[in-house]
């Protein structure tokens, strides 16, 4: 109960945009990730769930032959990186174009960005692209299928937050900073 209370408080300190039906701010309730299988650049295989449990993760959906939006993400997430201060705090890119995005386009697409230990690429399988943008509610309309906001999850693979669009590098880090201390 204690625990639960904690994280209550800490998602109440969140700045208050919106709750789980709008497009950004606090999801109540939290969505749980599912175990969706991911190949990270490395060529790792691990479901999304079990990467995300046991760290604060910023999430964002990208595809490496993107020359639109997906480069502005690109330097979204390498410009939060060194601002991030708990060692569980992660950057997780998750491709929609697993048919292009293999481990060696992810490599290559995140040293464009400068690497960090904290950030890593991954793509779903084809079947699980629907599905990862129907927990995030990461579609946008138009051509370009996918949003630019950064999803949040919380030490328990629980979906909790969602940024407005394209939002600052340093709101990123004060928001992964706000769930880390629940």
């Amino acid at each position: 109960m204690i625990e639960r209370r904690a994280v209550l408080v800490a998602l109440a300190a969140l700045p208050t945009l919106a709750t789980a039906h709008d497009p950004f701010g606090r999801v109540e309730p939290a969505r749980p990730a599912p175990a969706l299988p991911l190949r990270d650049a490395a060529g790792r295989n691990a479901d999304l769930a079990t990467r995300l449990r046991g760290h604060v993760t910023a999430v964002q959906l990208m595809f490496t032959t993107c020359s639109a939006t997906c480069p502005l993400q690109g330097a979204l997430f390498g410009a939060t990186a060194p601002l991030l201060r708990h060692a569980d705090a992660k950057l997780l890119s998750l491709s929609i174009d697993p048919l292009n995005d293999d481990p060696k386009a992810l490599a290559t697409w995140l040293a464009r960005f400068g690497p960090s230990p904290a950030w890593q690429a991954a793509a779903p399988r084809v079947a699980d692209v629907e599905p990862l943008f129907e927990l995030l509610s990461g579609r946008a309309a138009g051509p370009d299928r996918h949003s630019t906001q950064v999803y949040l999850f919380d030490r328990r693979a629980r979906l909790v937050y969602r940024t407005p669009e394209l939002p600052p590098p340093r709101h990123v880090a004060e928001l992964i900073e706000t769930i880390a201390r629940a």
